[in-house]
């Protein structure tokens, strides 16, 4: 049975070992430095709730990970949620796991009035599950400051 499960502390090695093989694959544009990952997957099993992780599972086995966060956003009025990270294990994918994922979420955040998502075109399996989803395009150029 599909279940998402919250992270904690003690799925570190398991999340990492995902975390690692998607920032190693055509998901992902550019490199993020391994203190990054660490600090993230931190972030998503501490109590501040800003960062959301998921262990996606199909009975006892471990399918893959998400990360999520809201935010508001004027251009919509209201919250809006950001999927940050969805990975699937390489034998896992093709299987209905992501679309369960997004049903899930979308059906437990019913304040959310947009979703959002970032995805590189070369990972074209991925943007062809996201635009059977519904997902379009934004026609938007963003810029970023790091601190």
């Amino acid at each position: 049975m599909f279940a998402l499960k919250k992270m904690t502390k003690e799925m570190h090695d398991e999340v990492l070992a995902m975390v690692e093989q998607f920032y190693h694959s055509d998901a992902v544009s550019h490199p993020v430095p391994m203190e990054k990952l660490e600090q993230t997957f931190a972030d998503a099993v501490s109590e501040d709730s800003i960062l959301e992780g998921f262990v996606l599972n199909e009975d006892d086995t471990t399918v893959g990970f998400a990360y999520i966060t809201e935010y508001y956003a004027c251009e919509v009025g209201g919250r809006c949620l950001m999927f940050e990270e969805l990975f699937l294990k390489e034998e896992f994918r093709g299987k209905g796991y992501g679309t369960r994922f997004f049903d899930e979420i979308m059906k437990a955040k019913p304040q959310v009035r947009r979703f959002r998502l970032e995805v590189t075109r070369s990972n074209e399996k991925a943007v062809h599950l996201y635009e059977r989803l519904g997902f379009e395009f934004l026609a938007y150029d963003q810029m970023v400051l790091d601190r």
